[in-house]
């Protein structure tokens, strides 16, 4: 098997660094695709109570301000839609969230999977194309031994249609990893579709808790009551000055 890989780089070099260089291509999306899914995802249940707390105490632009600091693209982006919207309403909110899923977040999470499927198919027929190309060839070589009256013409070009099957191959070991890297990545931008849904829906809920409830305000004293402790203090100043 080794020596007929390195028959066919030496003698098919030009049918192998094609198809070397879209496998290596197309590692390097699938490797992209995950730095991006990572960085994608946002830690809810440390985020959640952090958020609440500064909704609670400091209010929504300050809440809005923290999320967007934030890396994931659930604080970053959706978050940051359904607060600038808080003040409309939760119906409001809802479809800023919508669209920011619809036109912002899902085409970033489907970033480079259309290149990949592309890849995964054009390998796949390069590779079977140049198999075809090399069959050819041979089968050329064979009828003209055959028609030159060599004995054993057919086995002597056997070597070289187990060359020509290498392309095929390769092609297939391109495609197969983005197909199933494909089907897996599109699975996990629909669960995550599903927790942004969730996400948005308990924004909402916080933000509508803090408009029943909004943070209690130290009351100023009304014109005309004496401060609690003012007295005391007038007394103890004029006490010195006498």
């Amino acid at each position: 098997m080794s020596k007929a890989l390195i028959d066919f780089i030496q003698n098919e070099w030009y049918f192998f660094f094609p198809l070397l260089f879209m496998s290596m291509t197309a590692f390097a999306l699938i490797f992209w695709r995950l730095l991006l899914n990572q960085g994608a995802k946002t830690d809810m249940g440390a985020f959640l109570p952090v958020f609440q707390a500064i909704l609670e105490k400091d209010g929504i632009e300050a809440a809005r301000q923290f999320a967007a600091t934030q890396s994931g693209l659930i604080p970053r982006k959706l978050f940051v839609a359904g607060l600038d919207n808080a003040k409309q309403g939760p119906a409001a909110m809802r479809r800023a969230m919508a669209n920011t899923i619809e036109l912002e977040i899902l085409p970033e999470l489907n970033f480079l999977l259309p290149t990949m499927l592309s890849i995964a198919k054009i390998a796949t027929m390069i590779g079977l194309l140049l198999t075809v190309i090399s069959m050819i060839e041979t089968f050329g070589a064979i009828g003209e031994a055959v028609a030159a009256g060599e004995q054993g013409g057919a086995g002597a070009q056997a070597g070289k249609i187990g060359l020509a099957l290498f392309a095929t191959a390769m092609g297939l070991i391109t495609a197969i990893p983005l197909v199933f890297s494909h089907v897996q990545f599109k699975a996990w931008i629909h669960k995550f579709e599903l927790k942004m849904k969730s996400a948005g829906q308990k924004l909402i809920t916080l933000v509508q808790n803090y408009k029943e409830n909004p943070p209690t305000q130290p009351a100023a004293p009304a014109q005309g009551q004496a401060v609690p402790g003012a007295k005391k203090a007038t007394e103890a100043v004029g006490g010195k000055r006498v």
